[in-house]
């Protein structure tokens, strides 16, 4: 079979084999879809399909020149034919009259006619999997066609037309349309925003509401949008609206106007509407088939697990069988006379609520690789058993005799980091930061390189850990062990007693920890006196520089802010969460904290001091002020002022602002300017001019200190070590451009398994409660809504809405003041942070989205003798920086 790029899923399906994909396809899918294009080269890899490439334009009786006149498109559709022809009568001639068929599959009608006019045995896709009849099951995993999915929509129109990418591009062009991300509200589905990609232009995000100015954007789409005037713009909503509509076909041409969804006057945001698709984004999606829906036939409608994705038609024969069971679907398109998406079924995941299904969900939906590693990358691990040559010690400084030890959590295996501190003959201190040697495992360019470029990051779920590197190095050879030699770079400092750096030195070297500790085991030898050997002397030693150093650098404007996320203690056998885990602050945690602040502040100037354009640094941009509106108000409501003007300002704010016997307040306040911060990102220094670091009120700051679990890390190692004549460099590294785009994957590594660890935390959340029943707890108010309150619970880090609109229930009279922000329901006044007490358990009504309900039960603010609450999606805080927890606290790094 010789296949045109479409059906991907049908092509991934372990039914279809001896497939043959014409380099000119590969070449084809390559420029339309990366993710296609490495699905099918997976496919091609997998030795059991019989899956082969067949290079047609370096073939002598395959390749033709394109014909004066001839589109590219019909150029290539003709190659396609020529290749199936030369093949059908190749294999003629080797098999006695052709006892073998080539079977050409298109689902292009001209391309599909004009085969047929060849002699050549063509069908569609759809036309060919009909013909399996001992297999039905792979029409549920047909893509449909534009003709389809005309055929399965009603004829009115309910959105209009997409413009064509001719008019787009010339509207963007003369500054009719803007170009930008689609991004659609988690918690109003008649709500989204476009993001502008465009660097100089004065918007940079427009307000879209209603599904006709939506106009079927799906989020993360790419689109054009046109502003409207001044005029016609509107305010965020400040209510949450649920996708709550019924399935029936009836109710479509109903929801197509943004029906009473109030917008506060006061805060008009830019407004406009799509007018068309640049690029869809588009995925698989995880989710269950709506199950009002399994009555009928085939056709059902499918709710997408993240509640930014509209739900999608498909159709399937096996319905029945997917009820309860979480399955991924794709959309195929969206024609304008319907209110959803059509798709098709991909796959069956597993029964919903099973932890290993919902494992590969969250996996899935975050886009985190979790494959097993390839034999293609194992092949470039070190063969065992592994030691140190003699060539090792020829480069490389021996510090095997440094008293050098660990600090970490219990229970780390993957050990990046060891530290030593000794007094010198003239009086001076050296203090050593000795980080696991990664990058000499892992050489540039190489499929084991490659992975871990493309992984990005060392996810960390509760109970679960999808590691970046193979378990060979990231828990055995880089794990800076005790009592085993090891290779690390170490970055030493000659420091006097003040903590000032007097001489900074950098080497590759060989170790040999002398002891791997947790915090509290280094605590508890700095806190006793009669300790008196060298690991304790040295740790001493490291304690005292280190409350310098973190004194001069919340002197300088360094941020302290706060977190309550509460870490759950998990079964070793069942991974349950069976209780919580206390969370206590030492000085170790912020002693091992200091020195790796300042380990990557001082590799970050020397790379680039030596690489002014393709240095790899990490920077965190300052707020907008209008991000601190909420701070500010939240402050003011207890007769307090915050200073925003600089991140010293900010930080003297905080530490001055409390509350007569509220001490929990100050905490609160951390935690809610924690929301106000941008996020930190990666970036390439010959592309940026800003490299200040807000949080940590730094001029120049880099990630050097964990290259186990982070490949920036890998790369600032690389150029370090090219910076002292310690390894050779490679192109790429010092191609800016390519630095840029290997930092744009970062970023969206780090966000998505920042999201997925959030996710693990909300599932082991609900699991937690599951058999709680109904708990009574105190908890704070952390925002006001106009329909709801947001309420944290310190006790489990734990956040949740108790709405006062439940449409299942009389509604209190409500009134809403956005400058408080307060929410008077009938006689009671809320505030942020006002003190409340609710009832906390699982909802699991809905199999699919299980919630944890909130009903407030003081102070009592309505007649009805029940509690008053409605469930929440919400369960863990959102910070919305990449974050490090130390004990409660949060680095902003």
């Amino acid at each position: 079979q010789l296949i045109k790029f479409s059906q991907i899923d049908i092509l991934e399906d372990p039914l279809i084999r001896n497939v043959i994909i014409l380099q000119i396809v590969l070449q084809e899918v390559r420029h339309r879809s990366a993710p296609v294009y490495k699905r099918i080269k997976d496919a091609i890899h997998e030795k059991e399909k019989h899956f082969y490439t067949f290079t047609n334009e370096h073939h002598r009786e395959t390749f033709i020149e394109r014909e004066q006149g001839e589109s590219a498109n019909d150029r290539n559709d003709r190659a396609i034919r020529v290749a199936a022809k030369w093949y059908t009568d190749h294999l003629a001639k080797k098999t006695d009259g052709g006892s073998l068929k080539v079977v050409l599959l298109t689902d292009d009608r001209a391309n599909k006619e004009k085969a047929e006019q060849y002699g050549l045995i063509v069908y569609r896709c759809e036309e060919y999997i009909k013909s399996l009849i001992g297999n039905p099951e792979l029409m549920d995993r047909l893509a449909l066609q534009p003709d389809d999915q005309n055929e399965i929509t009603g004829s009115k129109l309910l959105f209009p037309e997409h413009l064509p990418l001719s008019r787009i591009q010339s509207g963007i062009k003369n500054g009719m349309f803007l170009q930008g991300t689609f991004h659609a509200n988690r918690d109003n589905y008649l709500e989204g925003k476009v993001f502008i990609n465009r660097e100089g232009e004065e918007i940079n995000e427009v307000l879209l509401q209603g599904l006709q100015n939506l106009n079927r954007a799906v989020h993360q789409d790419v689109v054009a949008v046109e502003l409207f005037p001044k005029e016609r713009w509107v305010a965020p909503s400040s209510v949450v609206l649920q996708d709550d509509s019924p399935n029936d076909e009836d109710a479509e041409e109903d929801e197509t106007e943004n029906k009473g969804v109030p917008s506060d006057p006061s805060v008009l945001k830019p407004t406009g509407r799509v007018v068309g698709i640049i690029k869809r984004n588009w995925r698989p999606f995880c989710g269950m088939l709506s199950q009002s829906m399994i009555k009928e036939a085939t056709r059902h409608l499918f709710t997408p697990a993240d509640r930014r994705i509209p739900r999608i038609r498909i159709e399937t024969r096996q319905a029945a069988n997917l009820v309860g069971q979480r399955i991924m679907v794709a959309i195929d398109g969206w024609p304008k006379n319907s209110r959803y998406p059509n798709g098709h079924f991909v796959k069956n995941l597993g029964s919903a609520g099973d932890k290993e299904t919902e494992t590969e969900v969250l996996l899935l939906e975050h886009d985190v690789p979790h494959q097993p590693f390839s034999q293609a990358v194992l092949s470039f691990l070190p063969k065992m058993p592994w030691s140190i040559t003699e060539e090792d010690l020829k480069v490389r400084a021996d510090l095997r005799h440094l008293c050098v030890c660990s600090v970490d959590p219990p229970g780390c295996t993957d050990i990046d980091d060891t530290l030593h501190c000794r007094e010198l003959e003239n009086g001076n201190l050296e203090v050593g930061v000795h980080i696991a040697d990664v990058s000499h495992f892992i050489r540039p360019g190489n499929a084991l390189d490659q992975e871990a470029a493309s992984r990005g990051t060392t996810v960390y779920l509760c109970g679960k850990r999808i590691d970046m590197v193979p378990e060979l190095l990231s828990s055995n050879l880089c794990s800076l062990r005790s009592n085993v030699e090891r290779l690390a770079f170490s970055c030493i400092w000659e420091m006097n007693h003040n903590a000032e750096i007097l001489k900074a030195h950098f080497t590759k070297s060989i170790i040999n920890s002398k002891a791997s500790l947790t915090y509290a085991e280094a605590q508890m030898r700095i806190d006793d006196g009669t300790m008196k050997d060298d690991i304790t002397k040295s740790l001493r030693g490291l304690n005292r520089l280190a409350k310098i150093l973190k004194g001069r650098r919340i002197a300088k404007g360094a941020l302290t802010l706060s977190s309550p996320e509460v870490p759950f203690h998990i079964n070793s056998e069942t991974h349950d969460p069976i209780d919580l885990q206390s969370k206590e602050l030492k000085e170790t945690n912020s002693m091992v904290e200091e020195f790796m602040l300042l380990a990557n502040i001082s590799v970050a100037q020397k790379i680039y001091d030596e690489f002014s354009e393709c240095a790899l640094l990490r920077k965190h941009p300052s707020p907008p002020p209008l991000n601190y509106d909420i701070l500010i108000k939240a402050a003011k409501s207890r007769d307090l002022n915050i200073h925003t003007d600089s991140a010293k300002a900010l930080a003297d704010s905080l530490n001055n602002a409390t509350v007569e016997n509220f001490p929990y307040f100050n905490t609160l306040l951390r935690i809610l300017a924690t929301r106000c911060m941008m996020q930190a990102v990666y970036f390439c220094s010959g592309m940026d001019s800003d490299f200040h670091h807000y949080g940590l009120a730094s001029p120049i700051y880099t990630h050097f200190t964990s290259p186990i679990r982070r490949y920036a890390d890998i790369i600032v190692h690389r150029l370090l070590a090219v910076a002292i004549n310690a390894d050779s460099t490679y192109p790429d590294l010092m191609d800016k451009h390519k630095q840029s785009a290997l930092c744009n994957n970062l970023n969206y590594r780090h966000k998505m398994a920042q999201y997925a660890q959030r996710a693990s935390v909300a599932f082991h959340t609900q699991l937690f409660f599951k058999n709680k029943g109904i708990i009574n707890e105190e908890g704070f108010i952390l925002f006001v809504k106009k329909n709801a309150i947001i309420i944290l619970i310190p006790k489990f880090g734990l956040e949740g809405a108790v709405f006062f609109d439940n449409k299942d229930k009389p509604s209190p009279h409500l009134s809403f003041d956005s400058e408080g922000p307060t929410l008077k329901v009938e006689e009671h006044t809320f505030r942020m942070f006002d003190k409340v007490k609710v009832t906390i358990s699982l909802d699991a009504s809905n199999i699919q989205h299980q919630r944890i309900r909130m009903a407030l039960i003081e102070p009592v603010v309505y007649s009805n003798p029940q509690p008053l609450g409605y469930e929440s999606d919400s369960l863990t805080i959102r910070p919305r920086l990449p974050h490090i927890y130390f004990g409660g606290f949060l680095l902003l790094d």
